[in-house]
């Protein structure tokens, strides 16, 4: 059975008995024991609102801090793809490069292979350019020498 203070000030006791109490020490007791009781009541209201508070800061600390540490993963899951992209797109870069250095490579073959062909034509024409001037001079000593009609 709950008491409350209002059911302590309100106690009757019956008449008073031969040695029996005071019924103003009684009523005094009571009265001091309700008040006791009503500050009690009201401390333990205080604290269990303040209990509710601290459950409901708890929650949203909670909530918070689960929100933080998915932002976190969220945050280093970027990064990490940004970093597997960014290694991506360097060998990427690295590769086009290095086929465009292989075409350079083979064009500058080519070429060398061309001026080769064409310094080798050169000798040839000039081999055949040489002869066919020493055959003219040739000639042409010949006819001052006389011994060719000209």
């Amino acid at each position: 059975m709950k008491i409350s203070p209002l059911d302590i000030q309100q106690q009757q006791f019956k008449g008073k008995m031969l040695g029996g109490l005071d019924p103003n020490d009684v009523d005094a007791f009571l009265q001091t024991v309700a008040a006791e009781m009503e500050s009690l009541i009201r401390e333990n209201n205080e604290l269990k609102e303040q209990q509710a508070r601290s459950n409901r800061e708890l929650v949203t600390m909670g909530e918070k801090e689960k929100d933080l540490r998915e932002t976190m993963l969220a945050a280093q899951r970027i990064t990490e793809d940004m970093k597997a992209n960014a290694r991506k797109e360097a060998d990427l870069i690295v590769s086009e490069a290095e086929l465009k250095a292989e075409r350079i490579v083979a064009d500058a073959e080519k070429r060398l292979v061309d001026i080769k062909v064409n310094i080798e034509e050169m000798r040839r024409q000039k081999i055949q350019f040489e002869s066919s001037i020493r055959g003219l001079l040739d000639s042409f000593a010949r006819q001052l020498s006389g011994d060719e009609p000209a």
